[in-house]
């Protein structure tokens, strides 16, 4: 059975390579997160959200004091944070806001398919003195080599143009340079039969045959 969903997972692969803009988003969740700075939002009302430019907050509703490890379990509210469709980076950051100021920034970050690495998908985000964050995105690893596989496919049909290109090239230069060889020593020939012709005398519109337009 196991190597049946094999076969499947690769022809899947094999499919999505060939057809990159089928490939679902990859989501985007939060596996853990621990707050380093004791700032006063943790005895207020304040909240900590995670943000990428041009989309929504998440706000991590959960998160109530700091230096504790918050670990997801899925049920919490700020599971899913964004998501990939491509191999494009994002700007995000993760802040905190209370009643008094909004988006004081723990730190901003570009925010890239690339980082996850295998075998579950995790990035890890640590920034000293205020947060230690993990991330998951197990579809991540299967975009990033998707397109991976459609860069290099296209490099490969990019070379195979540029040589059969080139090839196409030399042989019309090769195929011309005998023509014009051909016709020269067709007109040395002619040249040469003519003043034979000239030399003997006798007959020489008779026997005069040659194209006279190679001359």
């Amino acid at each position: 059975m196991s190597l049946f969903n094999s076969r499947i997972s690769f022809a899947l692969l094999v499919f999505l390579a060939n057809f990159p803009g089928l490939m679902l988003c990859a989501v985007v969740s939060l596996s853990s997160i621990e707050i380093f700075d004791n700032r006063e939002w943790l005895r207020t009302t304040s909240t900590v959200y995670f943000l990428c430019k041009g989309e929504n907050k998440k706000v991590f509703q959960d998160v109530k004091r700091p230096r504790f490890a918050y670990a997801f379990n899925g049920q919490q509210s700020w599971q899913v944070l964004s998501n990939f469709s491509s191999t494009k980076c994002k700007w995000c950051g993760l802040y905190e806001e209370d009643s008094i100021t909004s988006g004081d920034v723990y730190d901003e970050w570009e925010f890239c398919p690339s980082e996850f690495t295998a075998p579950r998908g995790e990035y890890v985000k640590f920034k000293e003195k205020q947060f230690n964050a993990t991330f998951l995105c197990p579809d991540c690893l299967s975009l990033v080599h998707v397109s991976s596989s459609s860069d290099e496919r296209r490099k490969h049909i990019a070379i195979l143009v540029f040589l059969g290109a080139l090839v196409s090239i030399v042989l019309f230069l090769g195929v011309m340079g005998l023509y014009k060889f051909w016709r020269k020593k067709r007109k040395e020939e002619n040249q040469a039969r003519f003043l034979k012709l000239l030399e003997n005398g006798d007959g020489i519109e008779d026997d005069l045959s040659f194209d006279s337009s190679l001359i």
